[in-house]
Order: C-alpha cells, then sequence, then structure tokens
C-alpha cells in the first residue's frame, strides 16, 4: 500500500505506534516503550519470536527525513512481517506512507506461498489519514456515487496523474445501496483495502456514467477496474479493464474477491516506489554487544581488528549489499513500467488494425455472397454456408463454434428454412445485445422476444429457450457436449456452459443455435454451436 496523507510524518507514526500497541496488546504480547530521539534505531522483543524495529533519518541524495516500524510475528510455518515506512521531502510537502505485509517462510523446502491477507493495521490506520493516489481519495469502503458525481469520477479516472487502479461497481437491479454495501460490497472489497479507489454507482447515475464511457461500460451488478491512464474516446482501451460479472460474484463471493484484487495487487507490488520512499535507506539493525575478549601480546587491541571491528564491517558491509539490491529492484520497476505503457499503446494500435481488418473482412464476405450465393427476397441467407460467411454483419456476436457442424445442416430436407429461422434468431440476438450493452434489455433475451421493441425484429418466444433441463445439466457427458468455446477473457479454461438455445425448425429433434450471454461482461453473445439437436432423452 502506497499512498499520500497531509499529516505530518511523525503524527503518522504516532498513530502506527498507537495501533501496534493495542493490536499487541489485544494478542497477549508486551507492549513497546514510547520511541525516543536518543536511539536512531533499536529492536525491541517483546516476547517469544517478537520482533519491533524501530529506525528515523535522513533520505538519502535527496532533503528530508523518514520513520520506520517493522514488526515480525510468529505464524505456521514461517514468520509475519509488517513494515511501515513513512517519509516526507519537507514541512510543506505531502507525507508518503507505505505498508507492506510479507510472509516469511522458514524450514527446509518450505516457501512463501499463497495470497497474504491485508493486515489489520492497513483497516485501521487508513481512516485516519485522509489518504490519497494523487487526485483520487482512497478510502475503507465503496463511496456511493449520485448523479451529480458522474462527472467527478470520470474525472478521477481519466487524471494522467493516477496511479492505482479505480474499481467501479454497479448496483444490481431492485438492491439499494445500503444492503449491497453492508452484504455483497463489504465481503467483495475486503481485499482491496488501500490498493485502490473503490465506488458505487446508484440506479440513477447507472445511465449517465454508462453513457459518458461508451467503450468502458459497467452495468447488472458487475463490477469494472479501471486501470491508470483511461482512454474515454478508444474502444480498443476498454478490453484492458477487466469485468467482473454478476453472475461470479453471485457464485462464489469469496473467490471473486480474490480475482477483484489480483490486479491491484500486481500493480501495487510493480509500481515505481516515489522519490521520497526510494531515498529510504534499507533498514540496519543496532549492533548487539560484542563479548569481551583478551588481546594477546597486545595483537588486535585499539587497531579495529577485533570482534567488535570484524562485526561492524559485517554489518556495514550487508547493508550496501542489501542497498544494493533495492536501488536495482527500484530500477527494473521503472524499465518494467515503462515496457508496460509501451506494450498498451501496441495493444491499442494493433486492436484498431484487427477491428479495421474484421470489417473489411466482413464486407468482403458480403460482397461476394451477394454474386455467389442465391439471396432470399428478404435478402436473409437461404444455406447455412452463406450464414456463416455473414456472422460479420453482426458486430456483438461472435461464432466460437465448428463451421462444419452448421454447414452439415444445408444437406437437410428442411436446411433452406433452417438457415432463414437460425438468420432471424441472430438477427434478434443482435438487437438484445445491442440494447443490453446500452442498459435498456430489462431482462434476458426470452423476456426480450416476450416483450420486443417496436421496430425490432421479433422471434417466437416459445423458441428462445433459456436453459437446459435438470437431468441435461446432471447427465456428465450430455453437459460436457454443451461446454462450447468462449474466448479466455469469459473463462480461463476457455469453455463455458451454454444451456440457453434457440429452436430451429419444429419438432424435438430439430437443430439447436447455443449461446452464452455475456453482455454484462464482455459486452457480446457467443454463439457455441449451430447444428442438429445435441443428445437428450428424446434424441437417439
Amino acid at each position: 500500500m502506497t499512498l499520500t496523507t497531509p499529516r505530518p510524518r511523525q503524527e503518522v507514526a504516532a498513530l502506527a505506534d498507537q495501533l501496534l500497541a493495542g493490536w499487541l496488546k489485544g494478542e497477549g504480547r508486551d507492549e513497546p516503550p514510547p520511541s525516543t530521539a536518543d536511539l536512531p534505531a533499536e529492536r525491541l522483543r517483546l516476547g517469544e519470536r517478537v520482533l519491533l524495529d524501530r529506525d528515523f533519518g535522513e533520505l538519502r541524495e535527496v532533503p528530508g527525513g523518514y520513520l520506520r516500524r517493522r514488526l515480525r510475528t510468529p505464524a505456521p510455518h514461517g514468520t509475519d512481517q509488517l513494515t511501515l515506512t513513512v517519509a516526507s521531502a519537507g514541512p510543506e510537502g505531502p507525507t508518503w506512507v507505505r505498508l507492506e505485509a510479507e510472509q516469511l517462510a522458514s524450514g527446509p523446502g518450505l516457501r512463501a506461498g499463497g495470497r497474504v491477507p491485508v493486515p489489520e493495521l492497513a483497516r485501521a490506520l487508513l481512516p485516519l489519514l485522509d489518504a490519497s493516489d494523487g487526485p483520487v481519495r482512497i478510502g475503507d469502503a465503496p463511496r456511493v456515487v449520485r448523479p451529480a458525481g458522474v462527472e467527478a469520477l470520470i474525472d478521477e479516472l481519466c487524471d494522467p496523474d493516477r496511479t492505482l487502479p479505480v474499481v467501479v461497481a454497479s448496483l444490481p437491479p431492485a438492491t439499494t445501496p445500503a444492503v449491497w454495501l453492508e452484504g455483497t460490497g463489504r465481503q467483495l472489497t475486503r481485499q482491496l483495502t488501500g490498493l485502490a479507489a473503490l465506488y458505487l454507482l446508484d440506479h440513477e447515475a447507472l445511465p449517465l456514467f454508462n453513457v459518458a464511457l461508451e467503450y468502458h461500460k459497467v452495468y447488472g451488478g458487475a463490477v469494472r477496474t479501471y486501470l491508470p491512464e483511461v482512454d474515454p474516446a478508444s474502444r480498443a482501451d476498454g478490453g484492458r479493464h477487466p469485468v467482473l460479472p454478476r453472475h461470479r460474484i453471485d457464485e462464489d463471493v469469496r473467490r471473486a474477491a480474490a480475482l477483484l484484487a489480483r490486479e491491484p495487487g500486481r500493480l501495487a507490488a510493480e509500481l515505481p516506489l516515489p522519490a521520497e520512499l526510494a531515498a529510504v535507506p534499507v533498514y540496519q539493525p543496532p549492533a548487539e554487544p560484542a563479548p569481551q575478549v583478551r588481546a594477546a601480546s597486545g595483537v588486535g587491541a585499539g587497531t579495529g581488528a577485533g570482534p567488535e571491528g570484524t562485526g561492524a564491517a559485517h554489518r556495514t558491509a550487508d547493508t550496501a549489499e542489501r542497498q544494493a539490491r533495492a536501488d536495482e529492484l527500484q530500477r527494473v520497476r521503472h524499465s518494467l513500467h515503462r515496457s508496460r505503457r509501451r506494450e498498451r499503446l501496441l495493444l491499442a494500435v494493433g486492436e484498431e488494425q484487427r477491428t479495421a481488418l474484421r470489417r473489411a473482412n466482413a464486407q468482403v464476405q458480403a460482397l461476394s455472397g451477394r454474386f455467389c450465393t442465391a439471396r432470399s427476397a428478404d435478402g436473409s441467407p437461404v444455406t447455412f454456408g452463406e450464414l456463416v460467411g455473414r456472422f460479420g454483419e453482426f458486430p456483438l456476436l461472435e461464432f466460437t463454434g465448428d463451421q462444419k457442424e452448421a454447414v452439415a445442416l444445408d444437406g437437410q430436407c428442411d436446411g433452406t428454412g433452417w438457415a432463414r429461422l437460425t438468420w432471424e434468431g441472430l438477427t434478434a440476438l443482435q438487437e438484445y445485445a445491442a440494447a443490453a450493452v446500452r442498459g435498456e434489455a430489462h431482462g434476458d433475451f426470452k423476456q426480450w422476444c416476450e416483450h420486443t421493441p417496436d421496430g425490432c425484429h421479433r422471434f417466437p418466444p416459445r423458441k428462445a429457450v433459456r436453459g437446459e433441463s435438470r437431468t441435461v445439466e446432471s447427465h456428465t457427458k450430455w453437459k460436457r457436449e454443451r461446454m462450447l468455446p468462449v474466448p479466455e477473457c469469459v473463462d480461463s479454461s476457455r469453455r463455458a456452459f451454454m444451456g440457453a438455445h434457440l429452436r430451429i425448425g419444429g419438432g424435438r429433434t430439430a437443430p439447436r443455435l447455443h449461446y452464452l450471454d455475456d453482455c454484462s461482461g464482455s459486452g457480446r453473445i457467443y454463439v457455441g454451436y449451430i447444428g442438429l439437436h445435441l443428445t437428450n432423452t428424446r434424441t437417439n
């Protein structure tokens, strides 16, 4: 956690000492004595395997000073280490605060692993600091954004001085801010303390926010992490800011919280330190009292070559080596930060070129179809071969399935009618997706078919099925048939269950179109299968 506060560094250190003492007392440990200006560095033993290091001094190479606290406590298979560093360049400038929590493994074959939980000191200290990241205030809980605050939130997202992520949650339908904050919000953002600014859009602010950020929307109970350097005019930039869809949150809120904290945690570890914190010297513990050694024949007496002089030399060399490693780490962080900025620029340019190429390919396919394929009177395809080739005409639909399954339907007796009905279903899905992305669908595709708005293509509601039967979902082989391809941004396994489908033609064994509605996540609908009816209790 790296933040700034208007409070002086001595005041921040006093607050931290008070909170640490209270926590140690609550854990049954010895309370540390007050720090004094006479000891610039001291090590306190507050019980078995409990060490508190305290030091202060001047910054290296820049004017200013620092204070530091490092607490080590026993933990299963190792040691928990908490380091608080407070630095400022002068009385007028801001005070930088950095809090690091680490797990130090001990024993043969052991290593630190897994996520380090947010320390209680961070939760207790953050509300007292009036902390910020440049223009963005960092609190310990999401702040509700009303319509009047939308413009200020967008300014924070686009501010070039912002270095930490901003996490924006959309309020699920029929849910009040108070209920969401007390329930889902508390659990979902618990691991983000000090790592990101947190906001919750209320129902009135949500449409205003999404209209202003056409390519960076969030809605339907989803949560979006806005990384630094948001470009609201770039469609390609929208894919850089991850979305956590509502169904992932509802499935397992604890796992969703871990996923949500992953990117802010990575960013906090990789960001270069500000100049004041980078100028803090590495910690050098005070020398332990050396045993008395009798000099033989005067050798070593008063020459600095005895045990005390040798120990001091070793400590100086060790400190110099650790300082060199810390400086190298800072250089690596700067290099990584520059590389990631270049990578974002190249990815944005590449995405724009791919979008232009997809549009050109869609136009070529459409023109080729006009000359090479028989067309129906209303312009819909009469074969599945043509239908697959014209999929680019639906910008919010993506066909991830096997084209051979769809083209094989052209050999069936009613292939022409099936192709036209499939086209009608795809047209209706595209119009529904466009409305859902704008937050105007008011339900799923089944409800859209039941209450199709004027001017939109109608698809029979009885042919739009929300999901498979419980028998199909519980049958291992049948369920596996419906685990269909999706992009990695939707599911890391590149597979997702697609129970929702369209009935193509009459009869219980007629073809089916299976799809996944991810409008609240990636803003697209993925069609994973067009072909003969998949296996169920009525197929042979």
